[in-house]
């Protein structure tokens, strides 16, 4: 989990991801609308992918992608994601985390 908490620090949004996963397309491409730029990294093309794949298992990640991450909090996958935006509160999350000012 060392390795998790290390690659969300001091980042407002960070998405754990995999270059074929549809959702996590879907996840990036919601919070990239709202103006944020997350830290996004695929799983399938970082070296220690499968280690932090793990990581994201034992926190309770399941799947373990998409993983987002907002004020170096755990929010959870795409349904997690998704229902914070039906509820209107994805928008204020992201502007309380400094990842969007409007």
């Amino acid at each position: 989990m060392d390795v998790v908490v290390s690659m969300v620090a001091d980042r407002p949004v960070v998405i754990f991801s995999r270059t074929t996963c549809c959702m996590s397309h879907t996840i990036k491409t919601l919070i990239g609308g709202f103006g944020a730029n997350p830290a996004v990294y695929e799983l399938d093309e970082v070296p220690n992918g499968q280690q932090v794949e793990r990581a994201l298992q034992q926190m309770g990640c399941n799947p373990s992608v998409p993983a987002v991450f907002i004020g170096q909090q755990l929010i959870g996958g795409a349904n997690q994601v998704m229902s914070l935006q039906l509820r209107n509160q994805l928008a204020p999350l992201l502007k309380r985390a400094g990842a969007i000012w409007i």
